[in-house]
């Protein structure tokens, strides 16, 4: 079949396509300055970008030599991270990640320079003076930690952590708590500054590896009452939110009237409204304020149009001066229908009432009227004028289950043609992830090979379960094999029947089980 394009309803998976050479948009260049023989590696993100389905390549500049996506080499490409097991000094050099998808471009260049450095022995001289690669602070007289940052892929197993000072190593006792990869330290004194390390053992494909990182530690005296700037709210806190909704959320700061500190939103450590520059779907809202005796109270508010799947799990940070919280945004806590249903647009009058009868009279009149499932059918739950896109976007993450019509002459689908390559990505990822789809056919359908190549896979996969009814009210029985096929792939229902009459006149519906027929990919009862 070629490429295959897992499009749900006449649409292409969102595979990536490649812009045009010289389109590519320069965004950062981090330096790396680390010592030979350290494990190193660095993961090419460009969050509003690669959030979605993307194409990642590492490639060394200027000569453009491609790194090997072979794990075996001991310098490779890990999905969207490049990889050094370990570093050697002629590792050095600039080393550029270009991200695509069906839209843009992205490059992002690394800088590395690797030195000699060898760990507790002065007899060697480094060929340039290291960077304090960690800077981390301990209160005076407080109790306080520090953290061993490991950053590797999955592929990377961690564990056995072990922290120094200077060139001894710390053992857990009354001064020192060592937990996992944090290290924390009782009653800090002026002594407890200077140099620390903290070193791990890393094990990638039955290879073992040290990790070491290097920490200059400094000690603060710690402020005295409420830390000031002080953000009121946020509180590192979690919002639910619906997708498609607009949010506004409030940043409250108190801070002296003689401090001049900035405050802002940020995500990823870029402002708000740098960030999203190019859509302004979220942005940083006017500063407020009013003057207390001795304080001023100000507000600086995030706003967003309309919240989309990407903005989950992200963190919003407000900052002010040394002060920070976020908010993360969440999904409610359950789906909220049991069934997304799509169903086509019919060329012909009578399978077109045939098929609209099918998903707007008889699906509700059964599953929801007779079993208590919460069904959410295209056709007749959406808002009037919202976007074919929008709907589906929005609610198909809302359902437990994906329930599609097909009929013989409905191969085009063409009610949803023209949608966005980022819709189609959300269905790329609801079938990758495991969605299960329920593909009822109202009649034989003899070649496939007429529908798009999303429904030929979903057939398939996950098999059909076909119509025999003749949409009389005999049909309509909860407890026919048709109803008992499809109740089978549906989820445990959560609701009382919504009708004490279909109860008496219909068996309630359970979860029942029903057989594969592998050769035909149909179920029976």
């Amino acid at each position: 079949m070629g490429m295959l394009s897992l499009m749900l309803c006449g649409m292409s998976f969102a595979l990536p396509l490649f812009v045009k050479a010289g389109t590519c948009k320069d965004v950062d260049m981090h330096p790396e300055v680390i010592s030979e023989g350290r494990p190193f590696a660095f993961n090419c993100t460009y969050p509003s970008v690669t959030n979605g389905a993307v194409n990642v390549t590492w490639h060394k500049i200027p000569n453009q030599s491609p790194v090997s996506k072979n794990r075996q080499f001991r310098n490779h490409q890990d999905r969207t991270w490049i990889l050094f097991l370990p570093l050697e000094e002629g590792d050095s050099g600039i080393y550029q990640c270009v991200i695509r998808d069906g839209h843009s471009c992205y490059r992002i260049a690394v800088n590395l320079t690797v030195f000699r450095k060898h760990w507790c022995d002065s007899s060697t001289e480094s060929r340039i003076s290291p960077p304090n690669e960690y800077q981390q602070f301990l209160p005076m007289g407080k109790s306080g930690s520090l953290t061993c940052y490991l950053d590797f892929p999955d592929s990377c197993v961690l564990d056995s952590i072990k922290w120094y000072k200077g060139c001894e190593e710390l053992k857990a006792g009354k001064q020192y708590i060592l937990s996992g990869r944090k290290l924390f330290v009782n009653s800090v004194a002026a002594e407890d500054g200077g140099s620390y390390a903290c070193t791990a053992r890393l094990t990638h494909l039955g290879r073992e590896f040290t990790v070491r990182n290097y920490i200059s530690v400094s000690i603060k005296e710690p402020a005295s009452g409420l830390r000031i700037p002080h953000i009121s709210y946020p509180k590192n806190n979690t919002i639910e939110v619906q997708p498609g909704s607009t949010l506004i959320v409030d940043c409250n700061i108190t801070d002296t009237k003689e401090n001049t500190n900035l405050r802002c939103w940020r995500i990823n450590g870029t402002l708000v409204d740098d960030y999203y520059s190019d859509s302004k779907r979220i942005q940083e809202g006017i500063e407020t304020n009013f003057s207390l005796k001795d304080h001023i109270f100000y507000t600086v508010n995030i706003t967003f149009l309309e919240v989309k799947m990407e903005d989950y799990g992200l963190l919003f940070t407000c900052h002010a001066g040394v002060s920070t919280a976020y908010i993360m945004l969440k999904l409610p806590d359950e789906k909220l229908y049991d069934a997304y249903v799509l169903y086509p647009k019919c060329p012909t009058e009578s399978q077109g009432r045939d098929v609209d009868t099918m998903a707007l009279r008889i699906l509700p009149e059964v599953l929801e009227k007779q079993c208590g499932y919460k069904l959410f059918i295209f056709g007749r739950d959406e808002v009037p004028g919202q976007a074919v896109a929008n709907v589906i976007d929005e609610n198909i993450k809302l359902c437990r289950r994906l329930m599609v019509l097909v009929a013989p002459e409905s191969s085009s689908f063409s009610f949803l043609k023209g949608l966005s390559e980022e819709q189609i990505a959300v269905y790329n990822a609801l079938i990758q992830d495991g969605m299960k789809v329920i593909l009822i056919e109202l009649e034989k359908i003899k070649d496939y090979s007429t529908m798009p190549e999303s429904i030929q896979y979903i057939r398939q996969k996950h098999g059909a379960i076909r119509w025999h009814g003749d949409f009389t009210e005999r049909s309509q029985c909860a407890k026919t094999k048709f109803w008992k096929k499809v109740r089978y792939h549906m989820p445990c229902r959560r609701y009382p029947p919504s009708s004490s009459v279909q109860l008496l006149r219909h068996t309630p519906c359970n979860c029942t089980a029903g057989k594969w027929d592998a050769a035909t990919g149909l179920i029976s009862s």
